[in-house]
């Protein structure tokens, strides 16, 4: 929010009453170097919106106002989760038949997979160059 030279107008308010109902907690800039008159422009904020003056240091004056439509409930504590011990398994026993068979079958050979291990194999296997 921004004041300017004309000072507190219906419009400014109107914003201003948007803001707070939006945010509760809402940051007013004012353009002008006398400071009893951002004081006096405070108080009438604070008098026309219900709202309170909570800071106002240099050209920023900051006002808050409770939202009566959100509701503010009490947080609770969350509930102690009970300590569980891991089961212990036996065996892996397949699920899907069908997937077991899949995993336990080879991976046919792709051309460019043959192409790779290929290029692997025909790569020398130090990375340091020999000097010479």
């Amino acid at each position: 929010m921004t004041i300017g030279h004309h000072g507190v107008t219906p419009p400014v308010l109107h914003e201003i009453d948007v803001a707070l109902l939006a945010h509760d907690l809402v940051k007013v800039r004012v353009h002008g170097d006398d400071r009893e008159a951002r004081e006096a422009m405070l108080g009438e904020i604070c008098q026309s919106l219900d709202c309170a003056a909570v800071q106002h240091v240099g050209k920023v004056l900051v006002v808050w106002r409770p939202n009566p439509e959100r509701k503010q409930k009490p947080k609770a504590l969350p509930a102690e989760a009970p300590i569980t011990r891991k089961k212990k398994t036996g065996p892996r026993t397949p699920s899907d038949p069908v997937r077991e068979r899949r995993r336990a079958q080879p991976k046919e050979a792709t051309p460019a997979a043959l192409r790779r291990t290929q290029a692997k194999e025909a790569a020398p296997t130090s990375r340091r160059r020999s000097r010479g």
